[in-house]
């Protein structure tokens, strides 16, 4: 059987454009006429480039009665053909509501007389596709978003629908000017205060972004939003399943195995699925239509944008890095995202640097175990994390091969000479004026970032408070477990492998598929000196268990 290809939808946003395109979709309507029954006041967040926008415009087509656009077509006028979507049939295409669209998506808003013209130009333009008169510009916002969204249901005879795109953008851009952060929030929270309001005029709201701003700091007034970021039922309504990738994306893996660029499905999974909001983990969009595209594993979505914010947020934080294959939150932590208070772990699970592994019922609490998603996001947030902790980037690259290499050729020596030449390369006076360095899990972090930033194997086992740092990597056959302590004093004082030894990390890898050889590794940094004052390595051999 002949599969057929479509073209592959990268920045695509518009339903019309995909579905008249010829472009590959991956139908997300089941959800939407879940949604549309079970109630009407929503708010989403997902990271960026996960294909919020287009969410978006299919519930706006749908409201509108583009029933066309969900049918199928048989192609035979010269058009690409497609498939019946879920809602085509199951929807009252007789009834279009007329739908008020905002969006904040593009360009960058730096004062707020800039944002109240950006939503005066937007109201006039849904007044105008409404065929609706709004009061004069002179008039607050609120008074003119109030007035839209009832004549928009007096004109239509229909309850109108509300869909803002990235509510939160202006604020997230301004995060490192806190006054100009806070000025947008107000500005915003005016906005969004109208809408519970009108709710006898409001068939269905919708609002998505990146973060979970507090409903206290922006959506004072407007508590009746349900937050699907967490229900378990809507956890696929952004990104792409498993399923989805053997099935509508079925014609580019033959294609590319048929071209002899095979794309090898658990290298697939291991670089770009492990994002969870439910049941069900789901792949970044966006980088699987670019490997698909070039046949690269690459680090698509890392690379289209990461804020120069976010990294330097957690330079200032003295964020321990360790912690990112391993971070125990809850609902309060999560959500403690506002202009005043960002909190690390909120502020990389909201942005999708990290996502829920797990969680668990304790009490009234639900906590909630971090890790990095997957292999694009630890080995490219770490390489960027270490290269501005160091003072130079461009050693830390010349130095990644050679620790390839050393972990390839299992050389404990060699790897503890490459450690110290890269410490070494610290200046005093660097580690004087820069407070990054003062901070107790710099080194530890420096250790474990240089490690992660090579893309391999990291295995988490218990990753805990600063000073501590035990992780696992796998590679070539051999299972790296190591213990790096930070201690008081110069001498080394032997605890790091005593700890090793008395909790015995190593014992699941011995013997496992795969792993030949077990090598386990006691750091231990002195800050005074800056260096490493103690290196204990122990050596498991399959089969005949020599130890050294």
């Amino acid at each position: 059987m002949t599969l057929l290809r479509r073209k592959l939808p990268i920045g695509i946003q518009t339903l019309r454009d995909i579905r008249e395109g010829g472009y590959y979709y991956v139908d997300k309507t089941p959800l939407v006429a879940r949604l549309a029954d079970s109630g009407k006041f929503y708010f989403l967040s997902r990271p960026r480039r996960f294909g919020k926008s287009l969410l978006l415009d299919t519930i706006a087509c749908a409201f509108e009665g583009k029933r066309q656009l969900f049918d199928a077509h048989d192609g035979a006028d010269g058009t690409a053909p497609r498939e019946r979507l879920f809602l085509a049939d199951r929807w009252d295409w007789a009834k279009p509501h007329p739908v008020i669209r905002l969006s904040f998506a593009a360009g960058r808003l730096q004062r707020r007389e800039q944002l109240e013209e950006h939503i005066h130009a937007q109201l006039e333009a849904n007044a105008r596709h409404l065929g609706v008169e709004l009061p004069p510009p002179q008039t607050d916002i609120p008074l003119r978003f109030d007035a839209l969204i009832e004549r928009a249901a007096e004109t239509h005879h229909r309850q109108a629908v509300v869909l803002v795109d990235e509510y939160d953008k202006p604020i997230l851009d301004n995060l490192e000017a806190p006054e100009i952060a806070r000025a947008m929030r107000e500005g915003l929270r005016n906005l969004y205060s109208v809408i519970k309001g009108r709710d006898a005029d409001l068939r269905f709201v919708l609002l998505t972004g990146v973060s979970k701003f507090s409903k206290v700091s922006i959506f004072s007034g407007l508590n009746n939003l349900y937050d699907l970021t967490l229900d378990p039922e809507y956890g696929t309504i952004c990104g792409y399943t498993e399923e989805d990738i053997d099935t509508v994306f079925a014609p580019e893996l033959e294609a590319a195995k048929q071209e002899g660029q095979p794309l090898d499905r658990e290298e697939i999974r291991r670089w770009y699925n492990g994002y969870r909001w439910g049941p069900t983990s789901v792949y970044n969009p966006f980088d699987v239509l670019l490997l698909l595209r070039n046949r690269q594993f690459r680090a698509h979505w890392f690379e289209t944008g990461t804020p120069t914010f976010l990294v330097e947020w957690l330079k200032r934080r003295g964020f321990y890095t360790p912690q990112l294959e391993r971070l125990l939150a809850d609902d309060d932590l999560l959500g403690a995202f506002d202009v005043e208070r960002i909190e690390p772990e909120a502020l990389l699970w909201q942005t999708g640097y990290l996502t829920i592994d797990s969680q668990q019922r304790k009490a009234s609490r639900t906590v909630y175990t971090l890790r990095v998603p997957n292999q694009e996001v630890r080995y490219a947030l770490n390489d960027r994390l270490l290269k501005a902790w160091m003072p130079d980037a461009s050693l830390v690259s010349r130095l990644a091969n050679d620790l390839y290499d050393l972990l390839t050729d299992g050389d404990a020596e060699g790897l503890r000479a490459h450690f110290e030449r890269l410490y070494a390369s610290i200046p005093h006076d660097w580690v004087r004026a820069n407070p990054i360095a003062q901070y107790e899990g710099y080194y530890a972090s420096v250790f474990y970032s240089h490690l992660a930033s090579l893309g391999l194997d990291i295995v988490p086992e218990e990753v805990s408070n600063p000073g501590q740092c035990d992780l696992v990597i796998r590679h070539a056959g051999r299972a790296w477990v190591i213990e790096f302590k930070v201690i008081d004093g110069d001498a080394p004082t032997g605890e790091a492998m005593r700890q090793l030894k008395a909790k015995d990390y190593a014992a699941k890898h011995r013997g496992a598929p795969g792993i030949e050889e077990v090598i386990e590794l006691g750091v231990e940094f002195s800050p005074t000196k800056r260096q490493i004052v103690g290196w204990e390595v122990a050596r498991w051999r399959h089969p005949m268990g020599e130890t050294e």
